[in-house]
């Protein structure tokens, strides 16, 4: 009935207890845990050994623009540029490109980390490079113009041109 072994889990008589419910000699928990899921992901998603990226499908993949095209099109366009210079949507992209891309009314700069192909979720696509972006520009304080009360009806005449007045639309007979 007694076996001689301790139930997994249960300290030993040394009081070491490894994470697995192994015994370690030295007291200390053996490393066997697998590398992180997102370093996983993005060593499935990078190139075989020897081959390159292109700058459209890397941009795409690290979630810089919504699809491929969108990459091929910025690319074309003139948006794109690596170490400085505008590039072809075929242009390889090596680890340590500084790339610059305009979209959305904003500046991106990312510095490649690491090359991958095929899109990834965003916890892993932002491993793959370091960005170096300016940070947005402050929202205007703008005080909401022509916020009414819940329930407080239709607004009159008299509510509706004081509204036009801050929002600065004047209309023909607003001559005072």
């Amino acid at each position: 009935m007694a076996s001689g072994r301790a139930p997994e889990g249960a300290n030993t008589e040394d009081g070491a207890q490894a994470e697995n419910g192994a015994h370690v000699e030295d007291g200390t928990a053996a490393e066997t845990a697998p590398a992180s899921p997102a370093v996983a992901a993005a060593d499935a998603a990078g190139p075989a050994s020897g081959e390159t990226v292109r700058i459209d499908s890397w941009i795409w993949s690290v979630r810089l623009v919504k699809t491929r095209s969108m990459g091929a099109t910025a690319c074309r366009g003139g948006h794109v540029r690596v170490n400085g210079e505008r590039v072809k949507p075929a242009y390889a992209v090596r680890v340590g490109d500084e790339v610059r891309l305009r979209h959305a009314g904003q500046e991106r700069i990312v510095v490649v980390k690491r090359l991958i192909r095929k899109r990834v979720g965003a916890p892993v696509a932002i491993q793959c490079y370091v960005d170096n972006s300016p940070p947005p520009p402050p929202r205007e304080a703008v005080a909401p113009a022509g916020v009414r009360d819940r329930g407080a009806g239709r607004p009159t005449k008299r509510d509706r041109r004081e509204m036009e007045r801050l929002r600065g639309v004047g209309g023909p007979d607003d001559a005072s």
